[in-house]
């Protein structure tokens, strides 16, 4: 009798060994097939104890039972549940559809799985090693599992379709020929897509992928020296949360929640750039206590994201640039220690409508925040800033922060309108601290009586004139607009004269001040 005959008969293949034949019957049961010793250095997938015949399978006849497997037993469902068992040969079920269900635990493939274009209901591969896994445009009604599985030359799941959850928790992935951990573009997952405390050697690249639920990165570990990017992720779609966060240490209870106080902790951890542009988050992206460790050139970009809420409340990188450009943000949660310094915080464009931040933030550290993202003269983020704290009912402090844009302004202006930006700032504060001006006022009519009552004061005219009065003669000078018939009918000689123009272009000064001052505040109304 040929390999493989009777296969799909139910009779037993004589060509078959020892191990497969138990493998072949275990099929027709539905029961696991179970070829551990009870050692736990043995039956390690990932060690270098070597694995005998007795617990070796070849991939031809995995393949056959997944695809044209034997009838099942009277009363029983056929399916394929392996437990440390050695796979030789390459696994490839290209273009099939297999209906049975597939749960292999513990085994090892000496070659790469093929799974392009085939179709499952289920497929869960635990605690497995294996050199590649090759899934571009698979489909499954069900679960994809990888868990605790380690891949030596990547994964690819472009185009993948899944039907419910993707689950990738404590998975080891290196990277491939193309410096690529894993690789998802166009990748569709219906639910959740978990991947907590998952260790990506290379980069974990996600183009265009959309998640129907959440994306949990909770505790995970992305490292790629090898290139830009450690996560390069843009136009990705979550419809619910982006968790780059911690994860619980100790109990399979805490996956896939956010840990209690006093839990251990494996916080998520990326040593590379990371790129979300264009994203959509239906509700959040968070980064609490996230550690982010980047080179000069490396960013974490966040162009054009658009969520509901982003928690940036994850440790200040101390190299790199952070890029917020374009992004729309409902609700912004963040602590003053989580943002870059001065040259490595880009806004440009970035709308918020909300800010909540944890523990103190005072105005000077938003001020700082601002100034930080604006090495060069932008108006939008301290606009943006000064909206926001207005519709919170914060208008002093909002007042505060647009004369903080005037006097950022001012440093990028010619020498003669920097002077006139000074005289502005001292006298009126731009407008936005109009008090200062009655205060000026009251101090130039103060000093101009007590001067002007010492100074001789013939009148223009001996046969009428008024009576002469300092303090009148004095705000005469001062309001420019204002005629109280003193200035002109009295004559003052000598230094007096002089004194006198001074006090009418002070006047002035103080008017037009006043005035643009007023202007602004009109506008912004």
């Amino acid at each position: 009798m040929t390999e493989g005959a009777g296969i799909g008969t139910g009779e037993l293949p004589d060509a078959l060994t020892a191990a497969e034949a138990g493998m072949w019957q275990a099929f027709r049961n539905g029961s696991v097939y179970d070829l551990s010793c009870g050692d736990a250095v043995v039956d390690d997938p990932h060690g270098g104890h070597p694995w005998g015949p007795e617990r070796t399978v070849r991939a031809r006849i995995v393949a056959w039972l997944l695809l044209d497997g034997p009838p099942a037993l009277a009363g029983r469902v056929s399916a394929l549940k392996l437990a440390g068992v050695r796979i030789t040969g390459t696994l490839d079920l290209s273009g099939g559809t297999v209906r049975p269900y597939a749960e292999l635990r513990g085994c090892r493939f000496d070659e790469e799985v093929l799974l392009p274009e085939a179709r499952f209901t289920t497929l869960r591969m635990l605690d497995c090693a294996v050199p590649r896994l090759e899934a571009a445009r698979v489909h499954t009604e069900g679960d994809l599992h990888l868990a605790r599985c380690r891949f030596q030359n990547g994964v690819r799941l472009t185009d993948a379709h899944i039907g419910t959850d993707l689950m990738l928790n404590q998975a080891v992935v290196h990277r491939d020929r193309s410096g690529r951990s894993i690789s998802a573009d166009g990748m569709a997952v219906a639910q959740d897509l978990q991947a907590e405390m998952l260790q990506s050697h290379g980069e974990l690249r996600l183009r265009g992928a959309k998640v129907g639920v959440s994306l949990s990165l909770r505790g995970a570990t992305l490292d790629n020296p090898y290139s830009r990017y450690a996560l390069n992720a843009p136009q990705l779609t979550v419809e619910r949360t982006l968790y780059l966060t911690p994860a619980g240490v100790g109990s399979p209870l805490l996956s896939g929640t956010t840990p209690a106080r006093g839990t251990r902790i494996q916080r998520f951890e990326c040593r590379g750039g990371i790129r979300l542009d264009d994203g959509r988050f239906g509700d959040a992206v968070d980064l609490e206590r996230a550690r982010f460790t980047l080179t000069d050139d490396q960013e974490l970009s966040l162009r054009r994201v658009h969520a509901s809420e982003l928690r940036f409340l994850g440790d200040r990188p101390q190299r790199g640039k952070v890029v917020l450009s374009g992004a729309r943000i409902v609700s912004l949660v963040d602590r003053a220690a989580s943002w870059p310094g001065p040259g490595n915080l880009h806004m440009s464009g970035f709308v918020y409508e909300n800010l909540v931040p944890r523990g103190p933030f005072p105005l000077t550290g938003r001020l700082d925040w601002v100034a930080a993202a604006t090495a060069e003269y932008a108006p939008e983020p301290y606009e943006r800033l000064a909206a926001v704290l207005r519709a919170a009912g914060e208008d002093e402090d909002a007042r505060e922060v647009l004369l903080a844009k005037q006097r950022h302004r001012r440093e990028t202006l010619p020498p003669a309108a920097k002077v006139w930006g000074y005289v502005q700032d001292w006298t009126v504060a731009y407008g936005y601290r109009p008090g200062r001006a009655a205060v000026w006022m009251a101090v130039l009519w103060a000093a101009g009586t007590l001067a002007f009552a010492h100074a001789g004061h013939p009148p223009v005219s001996r046969d009428s004139h008024p009576y002469w009065s300092p303090a009148l003669f004095t705000l005469d000078l001062l309001l420019p607009v204002i005629d109280l018939g003193q200035a002109g009918q009295w004559q003052l000689c000598g230094g007096w004269q002089w004194l006198a123009a001074v006090m009418i272009l002070l006047g002035w000064i103080l008017a037009t001040t006043v005035a643009a001052g007023a202007t602004r505040l009109l506008r912004r109304s």
